[in-house]
């Protein structure tokens, strides 16, 4: 791997550590409040909100300038968030206003990896950035529990600063406010991210061109063999997992009877399972055998399903472990092949944008259909089969999408296949 690779991993290992400390910081904010539960599961579709509606700018934004930049700015976009959580701004809000710099932040983060490394090491690099991902996201919920538990917050409040007063008062306030130092860590990571020295693409000025262009690429991915059934298969799993962060924590209060710092520690378990995952892929799988793996997600659904069944955490962790494991196995192959297939037919920038575009609106549907479902009174059992139900069915139409695509169109996806493994070597 080239040096500037392993800048890159630093810069997004400290964001997204930050990212999931803030998102067990919020809920605790939220439940200290005594907010409804479905202000607490909306979270979730509230980061995913902006990815969405800025989609057709973000992908070609990061094509125009230097991707390195393009993650300092977002770092501090990040930043701006917490800030206003801090000062009163609703936690939902302020929330949405650091998925914005996250929504702008992915498609550099991703894009440069086509920039900068062949086609050859796109899935070795994935299972690198995805095992450092979750890695992240061990620590990252368990950081953040660990921030807002009474012992560690009692040490942060007592820290008194002569003539200022800060204004934090309770534990979630202190442990957003040493988030903000992580954020600025990560910015100076991005500060060392080397130029690739590929061209820059200018941002037109004019709205209603991004859109279209956006609308184009997003449709020239859909219409791609390939590329429809990597992206549907990468956009439900990432739904899954982003939901996955509220879920584990509601489960874990009404089967456990766990607290936020508790609950936390389990959200760590699903992490390493996918990490785990992510790694195995990264060593056994090539680029072209992506739609292999599809089935897999069918047994997550079904796994979420038989969650509810579990009130011991002894059986819990090896089985949240599992559940995690199928989901990174699954996502590394299907996300290198997705980024082969979108940088050919469009640019990195733009085919991460269209990427993330379909996978934050996943994230954005279910986690609004499970707040919905909570705020009209469904128990939170019944809520998590419900999740489970339209995992496991979407799966299985995706696996006969491919099927039928292997029957009526053999040799258009076996001459796209071939090109996959044919870059792979040569890269």
């Amino acid at each position: 791997m080239k040096r500037g690779f392993y800048t890159i991993m630093a810069a997004q290992f400290f964001s997204s550590l930050a990212d999931n400390a803030l998102f067990v910081a919020a809920v605790q904010l939220l439940r200290g409040s005594n907010a409804p539960e479905w202000q607490q599961a909306a979270l979730v579709p509230m980061f995913a909100l902006f990815y969405v509606m800025l989609a057709p700018f973000v992908g070609a934004f990061a094509d125009s300038l230097p991707k390195g930049r393009v993650m300092l700015y977002s770092n501090f976009i990040k930043v701006a968030g917490c800030l206003m959580m801090l000062f009163g701004t609703h936690p939902l809000m302020s929330y949405a206003i650091v998925g914005l710099g996250a929504a702008a932040y992915s498609p550099a983060k991703y894009g440069i990896l086509t920039e900068l490394l062949p086609a050859s090491q796109l899935v070795k690099a994935n299972g690198w950035i995805e095992g450092l991902t979750i890695g992240s996201i061990i620590l990252g919920v368990l950081l953040g529990g660990q921030l807002v538990s009474p012992h560690v917050s009692h040490l942060m409040l007592g820290i008194d600063f002569p003539i200022i007063d800060t204004g934090i008062e309770t534990p979630p306030e202190a442990a957003i406010s040493m988030l903000i130092f992580v954020y600025l860590l990560a910015t100076w990571f991005n500060t060392h991210i080397p130029e690739t020295g590929v061209e820059m693409r200018p941002l037109s000025r004019n709205v209603v061109s991004l859109i279209a262009d956006f609308w184009t690429c997003n449709l020239r991915l859909w219409s791609d063999r390939l590329g429809q059934i990597s992206l549907a298969a990468t956009t439900l799993i990432w739904g899954v997992a982003g939901n996955l962060r509220f879920i584990v924590l509601a489960w874990a209060a009404a089967a456990l009877g766990y607290t936020v710092t508790q609950a936390s520690a389990l959200q760590g378990v699903v992490a390493i399972g996918m990490a785990a995952g992510a790694v195995v892929a990264s060593i056994r799988m090539r680029l072209e055998d992506g739609p292999r793996v599809i089935t897999l997600g069918i047994g997550m659904g079904v796994l979420i399903i038989m969650l509810i069944l579990i009130d011991n955490v002894w059986v819990a962790a090896p089985f949240l472990v599992l559940l995690g494991a199928l989901g990174g196995f699954l996502v590394v192959p299907m996300n290198a092949l997705l980024q082969h297939r979108g940088h050919n037919l469009m640019g990195a920038g733009r085919s991460i944008a269209v990427q993330n575009f379909n996978e934050q609106a996943c994230i954005l549907a279910l986690g609004a259909a499970y707040s919905l479902g909570t705020g009209l009174g469904l128990p939170t059992f019944g809520a998590i089969t419900a999740f489970g139900l339209v995992i496991a069915s979407v799966m299985w139409v995706i696996r006969r999408w491919h099927a039928h695509n292997c029957v009526a169109h053999r040799a258009e996806v076996e001459h796209l296949l071939a090109i996959a493994r044919n870059d792979n070597a040569q890269g």
